[in-house]
């Protein structure tokens, strides 16, 4: 628990994570490295086809795994140097596609929302550890070292899937281009005319609610008429979109 809150904790409070997701991807890489081309398999027992898939699938780039597996000379380690390499420029890329401001708060927001959704799910293995693990004495085992054992597992399984997920969502999150732009503009205002005649025809608006209509320009510097703004909007309050759902939930999720 003093870990992930630590953790949480100075996430919030940093300008740039993009070591700490970069780190990440690189323990990712060298997980799939261990899987695949174990540190005493010699080539022919590397299962290359497989990492090609698992790269595709975490980092997603097409990348010639197999050409490299053949190569004459090449080893475990110079492929997870190239790995390293190949996924680095391709997120450098998408920094600079997205800006480095926006890039630096997507990785804020998917790093806060997948920490808290996988604490969450722990703290509910960890209850349901509980609730089970006095039965072990049945099998003359010490429950309390049992429970501190499987605990420690499921917590390295936590930092695994914490890292797995990040690496993946940030990896696969993709600009918006100025077609999808224009089509999420149009949903936006046909959904803003459908709740103006909703509005219509249960009641008429008072004064002041036809100036709140009105009012595009929200305090924080949002433009409901600009989806380009909605960006500035807190994770917790209504997304400018008008869907009623938080904007963490609705256009801000990752």
């Amino acid at each position: 628990r003093k870990v992930i809150f630590e953790q949480r904790r100075d996430i919030m409070e940093a300008d740039d994570l993009s070591e700490v997701t970069r780190d990440m991807r690189h323990q990712v890489i060298d997980d799939l490295i261990h899987v695949h081309m174990p540190k005493k398999a010699y080539a022919d027992q590397w299962n290359s086809e497989g990492l090609y898939g698992e790269v595709i699938k975490y980092f997603g780039v097409d990348l010639p795994i197999m050409q490299w597996a053949n190569e004459e000379g090449v080893d475990d380690e110079i492929i997870r140097d190239r790995l390293y390499s190949e996924t680095d420029k391709a997120m450098a890329k998408k920094a600079t596609d997205f800006g480095s401001e926006t890039m630096r708060n997507i990785e804020k927001q998917v790093l806060l929302q997948t920490i808290d959704q996988h604490w969450r799910e722990h703290l509910l293995r960890l209850d349901h550890l509980r609730s089970v693990i006095s039965f072990r004495g049945y099998a003359q085992r010490d429950p309390l070292n049992e429970y501190k054992s499987e605990a420690f597992g499921l917590f390295e399984a936590l930092l695994d899937k914490l890292r797995g997920e990040v690496t993946g969502k940030l990896a696969h999150v993709q600009v918006m281009s100025a077609e999808q732009q224009q089509q999420m503009m149009q949903q936006f205002q046909e959904l803003q005319a459908a709740r103006a005649a909703q509005a219509q025809g249960n009641a008429e608006p008072t004064p002041a609610a036809s100036g709140a209509q009105e009012q595009a320009t929200l305090p924080n510097g949002v433009d409901q008429n600009d989806p380009a703004t909605w960006e500035k909007t807190g994770r917790n309050e209504s997304c400018p979109c008008g869907s009623g759902k938080k904007y963490k939930h609705c256009h801000g999720r990752v």
